[in-house]
């Protein structure tokens, strides 16, 4: 059994898509409506396509994750894509999180590093197991 999430065969699709040619309403053509929209002082459009698995039954019947592909679609003030970064599976764990600490009042992560930050959670934690443990420890 394989549950989708997101965009199906994003990959391909955000191929059709070119750099300073395509505007807003190609991108909706192609892609759909964005998983995640965010305003800068361009937009940033994030597309997610997600494919789960059963693992074998040696490992209880845990979900594998077999996709998972982040799209990122920086939109210029006139509706025309500038730039777009694709992140699969493999991209997501060559990225280093740095452990950065900075004074009260100040946040010095972006959205895209805190949104990456939370896909690389979700791939090593899938069924959220580690939280769950945290929370029965401190209950206890």
């Amino acid at each position: 059994m394989v549950k989708h999430h997101g965009v199906p065969f994003l990959e391909k699709k955000q191929a059709k898509l070119v750099l300073n040619k395509s505007n807003k309403n190609d991108i909706k053509q192609i892609l759909g409506i964005p998983s995640t929209k965010s305003k800068f002082d361009n937009d940033v459009w994030i597309y997610i396509e997600r494919k789960q698995t059963q693992s074998q039954l040696k490992n209880l019947g845990k979900m594998k994750i077999i996709t998972n592909n982040v799209l990122v679609l920086e939109i210029d003030n006139y509706g025309i894509l500038k730039n777009k970064k694709f992140y699969n599976k493999d991209d997501m764990k060559k990225i280093n999180i740095v452990e950065a600490t900075t004074e009260a009042g100040f946040q010095k992560n972006s959205f895209i590093y805190d949104f990456m930050s939370s896909m690389r959670q979700k791939i090593n934690d899938p069924l959220g197991q580690r939280a769950k443990k945290r929370k029965a420890i401190t209950q206890r």
